[in-house]
């Protein structure tokens, strides 16, 4: 997401490049080119004309230190307001309630169902919480049975009642389930519905009467643009909800939905989710948006998306193995896993500043560890907890094992090899699960 707007953003702030100071004159070719760029996104015209006036306000109100170049300045003033388009702080759900009810609406195929799991799934991972789902959603064919088996999935109970076509009871009835069974939290899914199906409208109205939910969540699909926008405003006349979720930010969308929604419904963008993993749910930080919209990177979910798969107790057993050079392919097939479960590599590269500008005309899926795992898979037990007995004969049936070449096991085994003595040096003190950034990193050929 994000991508062509974040190229034309990063053309119109070249054009101050090398100039000794802010003008009226080029501040004002800087933000023609910058108010473009936010059309060309969707963005609607009188959001993005309200923008760019206030940032030239502010542009033009700054006085430039003599460390700081005025293309550096216009950057700062265009993060800053970016993020406060975006909402400005980030804004939790709200939990208080027993049990806690959410309510999840929005118009169809916008993800809804999906994203129910994938909120269950957080709160329960990463709240503690013990949620319970209950569909709602009683017209679109096979809407249950998918709930269901994303339920069993996020190990999360789903409240069905057969042959009962009232969502109003259900939601009702599902509310009492929680209670006896000591949940915390409900998540109602419901039926897509659009805004000028008054029949519909009407009720999820009656849905949020019975229910009388803590928080109502807006999906809305990210790929529709500005259409999303208005659909988004005629719903809150109608429900007045809390937050927004946008989905499929994985998608080929030009971002508009997340800079115009805040300013159209004055209601903050909550959750952000890309793909289809149950575990690709992210609390959105605006500010750190704008990081990633400017090419700053996001440093600090990169961090904390680590730290979610860190293990304290794992990581002091490894650090001593790598002290006494006692790392093998089973720890590093360990890792990968770890790696892996972060999230989507190219975002993640994305997540460091510099990085994904460099990357963006790069094909990185989640099979880059393909290769890696087939050919350390291919090795015994014996091999893998010794990687020094990897002799000639003994490399050539690993490769035909993993159907890779002799040359692509020997890079991957030298590459181990002083990736194990840089580590040793850099035991010291240090986490190891930091240091695999840099192992993984040359270690991406085969496959």
């Amino acid at each position: 997401m994000f991508e062509s707007l974040s190229d034309r953003l990063d053309r119109s702030f070249k054009l101050l490049k090398g100039q000794g100071r802010i003008t009226e004159i080029n501040v004002a070719e800087t933000l023609k080119d910058v108010r473009r760029a936010l059309l060309d996104a969707d963005v609607h015209f009188k959001i993005a004309k309200t923008f760019t006036d206030s940032v030239k306000e502010k542009a033009m109100g700054e006085k430039i230190l003599s460390s700081v170049k005025p293309g550096e300045m216009m950057v700062k003033i265009v993060h800053d307001e970016l993020a406060t388009l975006m909402g400005g702080e980030m804004e939790d759900i709200n939990l208080k309630g027993n049990p806690a009810v959410i309510l999840i609406a929005g118009l169809q195929g916008s993800g809804k169902t999906t994203f129910s799991a994938k909120l269950a799934n957080h709160l329960k991972s990463k709240k503690g919480m013990n949620p319970l789902l209950i569909a709602g959603d009683i017209y679109r064919p096979a809407a249950i049975d998918q709930l269901k088996v994303l339920g069993e999935q996020v190990d999360v109970p789903v409240y069905t009642e057969d042959g009962n076509m009232d969502p109003v009871k259900i939601a009702r009835s599902g509310i009492k389930h929680a209670k006896l069974q000591g949940k915390n939290v409900v998540i109602i899914d419901t039926a897509g519905r659009l805004a000028i199906d008054e029949h519909m409208m009407t009720e999820i109205e009656s849905v949020k009467k019975a229910a009388s939910p803590q928080e109502i969540l807006f999906v809305v699909d990210s790929m529709t643009g500005q259409d999303a926008v208005n659909t988004a405003k005629e719903f809150n006349d109608r429900l007045d909800f809390d937050g927004v979720v946008l989905t499929k930010l994985d998608g080929d969308t030009r971002g508009g939905a997340a800079l115009s929604i805040r300013s159209v419904v004055d209601k903050p963008i909550k959750f952000v989710s890309a793909g289809e993993k149950l575990d690709s749910l992210d609390v959105f930080h605006p500010s750190r948006m704008s990081d990633r919209i400017l090419g700053m990177g996001d440093i600090v979910s990169l961090v904390e998306k680590a730290q979610e798969q860190f293990d304290v107790e794992e990581a002091r057993k490894l650090q001593k193995k790598i002290a006494k050079n006692q790392f093998n392919f089973d720890d590093f097939l360990s890792q990968i896993q770890q790696i892996k479960k972060m999230g989507n590599l190219k975002d993640l590269a994305g997540m460091i500043p510099g990085v994904g500008k460099a990357l963006k005309n790069l094909d990185m899926d989640d099979d880059a560890f393909k290769g890696i795992e087939a050919i350390i898979h291919s090795m015994t037990a014996l091999e893998r907890s010794n990687p020094n007995i990897l002799n000639g004969s003994r490399r050539k049936r690993i490769a035909i094992g993993s159907g890779t070449s002799i040359q692509e096991v020997n890079r991957l085994i030298k590459q181990f090899g002083e990736t194990r003595k840089m580590m040793k040096m850099m035991s010291g003190g240090k986490n190891p699960s930091r240091m695999m950034g840099g192992m993984q990193g040359g270690m991406t050929g085969p496959g």
